[in-house]
C-alpha cells in the first residue's frame, strides 16, 4: 500500500477576509509542486465563507465539479438550469458538470451565518460533453457507520448516488469511536484520497486528525479505525 499524508497545518491558505479558504491541493496562488493533484483529483478546498458574501458570475469547462454544504446555506445560480438562486444545504450534495461551458455564482445565502463547504474538482474522462447540474439530499444515518456513496460514474447503474463523468466515487462516513471498517478500492488502478472532516482515526500506520488526509493507492483494501467519533469524506478517482 502507498500512502502520502498531506497534515491540514500544511494545506494552502488564503485570507480573502470575507474567504477563508485552505488548499489541499495548489490552486489560485497557492503552488506546491508535489501537491498538483491525486490521480484525477484536482482540488479540494476547504471554504468558510461570511454572511452575504460569495463568488460572482464565473466561467468553468472540462471539469467536474462537487460541492458539500457542511454548516450555513449555498445559494448557486447558473446559466444551465437555474436562473434564479437555488438553495443547497448541509445534507445535501450537488455536482456540475461544466463539459462544454457554464458561468455560475456561489454566495452565503445567510445573512448572519458563516458558511463552510467542500469544493471538490475531478477531471473528467469525457470532454466536450453538454453542461449538465444536480443534487441530492442524503439522510445522515444512511452513513452511520457504513460508507454512504455520494457520487458515482455516470455509466453506472446506482440511481442513489449523483453522477460525474469519471470512473470516481465519493463517499461520506461517520464511524463511532472503537469501530473499524475496512474499504474496498474499486481497481488496484485507484486510490482513495482520505480527508477527516472531525475527529481521530488511525489508518495503517498513520493517525490523522481533523482536517488531515491520506492518498492511498496500490491496494485492494485498507482499514480505518476510529479512536473517537470520526467524520471521513473518501474520494476514489483513477491514478491515470
Amino acid at each position: 500500500m502507498k500512502t502520502i499524508i498531506h497534515k491540514a497545518e500544511n494545506r494552502g491558505f488564503a485570507n480573502h477576509g470575507w474567504l477563508q479558504a485552505n488548499h489541499s491541493f495548489s490552486f489560485a496562488n497557492f503552488y506546491d509542486k508535489d501537491k498538483v493533484h491525486f490521480g484525477a483529483l484536482r482540488v479540494l478546498n476547504d471554504d468558510i465563507i461570511a454572511p452575504k458574501m460569495g463568488f460572482g458570475t464565473h466561467p468553468h469547462d472540462n471539469m467536474e465539479i462537487i460541492t458539500i454544504p457542511l454548516k450555513g446555506v449555498l445559494k448557486h445560480r447558473d446559466n444551465i438550469v437555474h436562473d434564479e438562486w437555488q438553495q443547497v444545504l448541509p445534507g445535501e450534495v450537488q455536482v456540475m458538470s461544466a463539459g462544454t461551458g457554464v458561468q455560475h455564482s456561489e454566495i452565503n445565502g445567510s445573512i448572519d451565518e458563516h458558511l463552510s463547504l467542500f469544493q471538490i474538482w475531478i477531471i473528467p474522462n469525457k470532454q466536450q460533453v453538454s453542461p449538465r447540474y444536480d443534487q441530492k439530499y442524503f439522510e445522515e444515518k444512511g452513513r452511520d457507520n457504513k460508507f454512504q456513496t455520494l457520487v458515482t460514474s455516470i455509466d453506472e447503474d446506482d440511481d442513489s448516488a449523483l453522477k460525474i463523468y469519471q470512473d470516481a466515487k465519493i463517499s461520506r462516513l461517520f464511524l463511532d469511536e472503537n469501530k473499524s471498517l475496512s474499504y474496498a478500492l474499486k481497481t488496484q488502478n485507484h486510490g482513495v484520497y482520505v480527508m477527516v472532516i472531525s475527529g481521530d482515526v488511525t489508518i495503517g500506520n498513520d493517525t490523522l486528525e481533523s482536517r488531515d488526509a491520506l492518498g492511498i493507492s496500490e491496494t485492494k483494501e485498507f482499514s480505518v479505525k476510529a479512536n473517537e467519533n470520526s467524520e471521513l469524506l473518501f474520494i476514489e478517482v483513477p491514478m491515470n
